[in-house]
């Protein structure tokens, strides 16, 4: 067993990363400047999308795209329950109804087939969500979205850099968000980038900070001007230098750490994928998987303990886990107000109640990936049934 706990997520920082924030903080910009802008252009180069905002989280951009798509009270939109609450938080934002449309029961990604059902004169837009870092099925949701005249805002957290049929996510020229978190596949401590059209991007520039026509750097800089003017109620959600320094660092290092991701999940993947009471994660074969999450599924009847059980064992090995996640519509608050009930979406539900989110992230030595497998293998053995 080893000596050391194993944590599920770090952040991967390395000296670059420091060099680069120091350089920030030594500059004459700190806050919104040349070093964002730069980092703009070239995520957005990267994921082959027309125009890229950055900002201070996924979930500034998948309001501010709300906003800008003018979904406001009395609208609705389509989600799926098995994501992070911000996902349906954002919707209740700008006074809409979330709506859960029920998953997929390989991918655990929003079922195309359920959403006709779900659509009704009140949708204005679907907010799929590329669960763990498996794209969605674009062809079948933008062909509902083209026919029933919907908006498609992608929640891209997790996706970073996954392909749909060759295509990177964040390349369909709708807006996508995207999530620098620490946990992330890239970070920036805290971020988010917005990526669609350059007129849509624009509109949500504005939208994203206060509603001003000029942003401080264009105030501030040599040939900018003080004057601006409020043409909104917008928000404040811009990133800083600070922040756009490691992300400009960490996209240079992207395609390593993306690597290393299959490398882990390959040997996950190989040692478990014959043990009858685990699941591994589906990965279809159009798709190229940004590997976010190694999300482990147990089959619960052929073991004799529950999923939390399996969990705290593995906690007493000294191997941190997650699990992704609790279903939007089970919780407290969209369960009371809308009179959600877990078998509302069944299969999310039952998911849930299996699902267990391994440590993956480049940091792991092939040390740290084999005391995972030691350690599952050997819970899965001590408790089968």
């Amino acid at each position: 067993m080893r000596d050391k706990f194993l944590l599920f997520s770090p952040p991967y920082i390395g000296v670059e990363e420091i060099d680069a924030v120091i350089d920030t903080l030594k500059s004459e910009w700190i806050t919104t400047g040349p070093k964002t802008k730069r980092f703009a252009q070239e995520f957005s180069e990267y994921v082959e999308a027309d125009a890229a905002l950055p900002l201070n989280s996924c979930t500034a951009g998948l309001h501010v795209a709300l906003v800008t798509a003018g979904i406001g009270p009395g609208d609705e939109v389509i989600t799926t329950p098995m994501t992070f609450a911000a996902s349906a938080n954002v919707i209740e934002h700008v006074g809409a109804k979330p709506v859960f449309v029920d998953v997929s029961p390989d991918t655990l990604n929003i079922d195309p087939a359920n959403i006709p059902r779900a659509i009704t004169p009140r949708t204005k837009a679907i907010l799929p969500v590329h669960y763990a870092g498996h794209p969605v099925d674009m062809d079948a949701i933008m062909s509902i979205a083209r026919e029933h005249q919907l908006l498609v805002v992608e929640d891209a957290a997790h996706a970073l850099p996954a392909r749909y049929k060759g295509r990177l996510v964040g390349s369909f020229g709708n807006p996508a968000a995207f999530s620098f978190y620490a946990t992330k596949n890239l970070t920036t401590a805290e971020g988010g980038m917005l990526t669609g059209s350059p007129d849509f991007i624009e509109k949500a520039r504005i939208v994203s900070l206060h509603g001003m026509s000029r942003d401080a750097w264009q105030r501030y800089g040599k040939g900018g001007s003080w004057f601006y003017e409020i043409v909104l109620p917008g928000f404040k959600y811009n990133m800083t230098d600070i922040q756009a320094a490691i992300g400009l660092v960490q996209l240079r290092r992207l395609a390593m750490f993306q690597a290393r991701r299959n490398q882990i999940a390959e040997m996950y993947n190989l040692a478990f994928s014959k043990v009858e009471s685990l699941q591994i994660p589906c990965r279809r074969a159009e798709v190229e998987h940004a590997w976010h999450l190694y999300t482990l599924r147990l089959n619960l009847d052929r073991l004799t303990i529950d999923r939390d059980q399996f969990i705290e064992e593995l906690k007493n090995r000294n191997i941190g886990t997650s699990v992704h996640f609790i279903p939007v519509h089970m919780h407290p608050y969209y369960r009371d107000k809308y009179g959600y009930k877990p078998d509302d979406s069944p299969i999310a539900f039952e998911n849930f109640q299996r699902l267990i989110s391994l440590p993956l992230h480049p940091g792991l030595s092939d040390v740290d990936v084999k005391d995972v497998i030691d350690a599952v293998l050997e819970i899965a053995n001590e408790y089968r049934l």
